[in-house]
């Protein structure tokens, strides 16, 4: 049997994030449950709230991994990390947290940055000697199965779901003003405008029952739905395709969106500010062709391929095996 990677994994004791129990369980169905399925992890978990003393670690992994690489849902105080050899891994923050998070490299002596962010966006927030690498985790696959027929499924709304910006005049100017870039309107633009459209189903993210590992199934409610973020896309990108839907995915040269590998009209339909509305009317105005079914299954099959936990934990630990 090959030697496993011993790993420890330093997070707040009070992390929503991976307790199981919150809204959003994207992190802990990967932090948690598929690291602890991949039979060369050996992970021990280090919640704590105060202080945490990394000199314990010495001589006992081979990994520090850090829940953020800014103090969200991280320990006030983390001591004796530099006195180790131990690499550390980090997952990136929010983007709006970058310049943030910058100070946070030297303080935690980080080597490797992970996110699901593609490289360039990465290096449009940090250094350019920062290292990284895209790490796609989000879809579990247990929850992806026995999915809904396409057939089977409402065809006369589209699907959306996730946060939209303020449309009222006076909150614009003022984010404006305030996160020029990071504010929700300019952000979620392109969703923000869709969730006005009479045919389409929009959902806030704590407005339904489909919280948590149940978002599945909200989405295979539908044939299709869409995803849209104006600066990188995010997992909702991946969910979506990999609950069979067709969907709908914002991808252009400001959000980067390429480099997920989805490809128009054959794994998901591509849209932008321009043609949006065109696209949602060839699928409105013919939903039982057959070929939106075929879309459909072909970009759940590349997402399951590509996308799961399980695929995302086998490239973290390659590099892992690279660090050590």
């Amino acid at each position: 049997m090959k030697e496993k990677i011993r790993v420890a994994l330093i997070y707040n004791s009070n992390s929503k994030f991976l307790s199981g129990t919150h809204f959003d369980n994207t992190y802990y169905n990967f932090f948690i449950k598929a690291w602890k399925r991949n039979p060369l992890l050996d992970v021990t978990y280090f919640p704590t709230d105060k202080r945490f003393d990394a000199s314990k670690l010495k001589g006992k992994f081979d990994i520090i991994f850090l829940w953020s690489n800014n103090n969200f849902e991280m320990p006030e105080e983390i001591v004796g990390i530099h006195s180790l050899e131990i690499p550390v891994i980090a997952r990136c923050g929010d983007p709006v947290d970058a310049t943030n998070a910058i100070k946070f490299h030297e303080k935690w002596k980080i080597d490797y940055y992970i996110s699901f962010y593609s490289e360039e966006f990465f290096h449009e927030l940090y250094p350019k000697n920062f290292k990284y690498k895209t790490i796609f985790y989000g879809v579990e696959p247990s929850l992806f199965e026995n999915i809904n027929s396409f057939q089977n499924r409402i065809k006369n709304k589209i699907l959306l779901t996730g946060a939209i910006g303020n449309k009222k005049i006076h909150s614009r100017i003022i984010n404006d003003i305030l996160r020029p870039k990071w504010n929700a309107y300019r952000f979620y633009h392109l969703r923000t405008k869709c969730s006005d459209l009479p045919f389409v189903d929009y959902t806030p993210t704590l407005q339904h029952d489909y919280i948590g590992d149940r978002y599945p199934k909200l989405l295979e409610k539908y044939a299709a739905t869409i995803t849209a973020t104006s600066y990188n896309p995010n997992i909702k990108y991946w969910e979506n395709a990999a609950a069979g839907c067709l969907t709908f995915m914002e991808i252009t040269e400001k959000n980067k969106g390429k480099f997920l590998g989805y490809e128009d009209n054959k794994t998901c339909m591509i849209i932008n500010e321009e043609n949006y509305h065109d696209k949602f009317q060839t699928f409105l105005s013919d939903p039982n062709n057959s070929k939106w079914e075929e879309i459909a299954n072909e970009g759940r099959d590349y997402t399951l391929k590509n996308f799961s936990n399980d695929v995302a934990t086998e490239s973290l630990l390659n590099l892992m095996k690279n660090l050590v």
